[in-house]
């Protein structure tokens, strides 16, 4: 592995510049203390931030920042991760990313309980909670990064089975009849639904990407390694990539036979043009003759 580190990240301008960049920080949790959390929002398709709106950035790809001792991960594909932050914090970061922004009909989320045992081995409990030794950035950006991940694959994963439902009727219709619907509006419909779930899918999740923290923190590679495959990330990212493929080649399918329909009808039309024209030519001819 080298250690080649990337300059920038999504389409923010990142700023690498030490000064502004905190050191790192440690949460503690106090004996007997309930457990902290994170919480992941799928905000929207894109978001778009202005960095010098706010203070104690500690992260440039991704973004984050700290927040009366917890930490928010802004995700350039549309995700919000707040970690160790209280619920009325929460509550004000969706707020405040919601506004201006186009929302789903459905918002995907995912919490994840997190325990701090300085004396016990990092990773999931039988019970679903998360236990690490201590909350650190590194703990937090990769934290942030499997939830990102796992609530934007959740949403994608929608959207393609949504399109499935869609494509099967035509597809059954197909094979018993072995001719497209006649309803060409309904069938433009698919083929558009197709054609967007396909681009919104494509190229927004690098799933197979580790965090550039791990770069910095290498020892975080093994904990980084058991959230990616407790949370099955980069077997829905393959999956969900055959289904696009799987739902690309069908848009292709519906449009060739839409565009070999239309051409067939073309040919018919034009032989009947010159069917009628020698006919027209034949009744002059017999005419003048007459």
């Amino acid at each position: 592995m080298s250690r080649r580190k990337p300059l920038n990240h999504g389409d923010a301008t990142v700023n690498e510049n030490p000064a502004s960049v905190k050191p790192i920080e440690v949460l503690h949790a106090a004996p007997g203390k309930a457990p902290v959390s994170a919480h992941a929002l799928l905000i929207s398709d894109r978001l778009t931030i202005d960095r010098t709106r706010y203070k104690d950035i500690v992260s440039a790809a991704p973004f984050c920042f700290r927040k009366n001792g917890g930490y928010i991960v802004v995700f350039r594909y549309g995700v919000v991760v707040c970690v160790g932050v209280s619920a009325v914090d929460e509550r004000e970061i969706a707020s405040h990313f919601l506004a201006g922004t186009t929302q789903h009909s459905h918002i995907e989320e995912e919490r994840l309980a997190i325990e701090i045992r300085p004396d016990q081995e990092e990773g999931l409990a039988a019970g679903g909670v998360l236990r690490i030794r201590e909350l650190t950035v590194g703990h937090a950006l990769v934290i942030a990064d499997i939830l990102a991940k796992s609530v934007a694959l959740a949403r994608y994963e929608r959207e393609i089975a949504s399109v499935f439902d869609t494509i099967e009727p035509a597809a059954s219709d197909l094979a018993v009849s072995g001719r497209l619907p006649r309803a060409r509006k309904a069938l433009l419909q698919l083929v558009g639904s197709a054609l967007l779930a396909q681009h919104r899918v494509s190229g927004r999740i690098a799933f197979a990407e580790k965090p550039d923290v791990l770069w910095d923190r290498p020892e975080l590679e093994r904990f980084y390694a058991r959230l990616e495959d407790e949370y099955e990330i980069v077997e829905r990212g393959t999956l969900l990539n055959g289904k696009v493929g799987v739902v690309g080649s069908a848009a292709q399918t519906f449009t060739d036979m839409m565009d070999t329909q239309r051409s067939t009808r073309l040919e018919l039309l034009i032989v009947v043009l010159i069917f009628a024209e020698l006919i027209i030519a034949a009744i002059a001819l017999f005419g003048s003759k007459g």
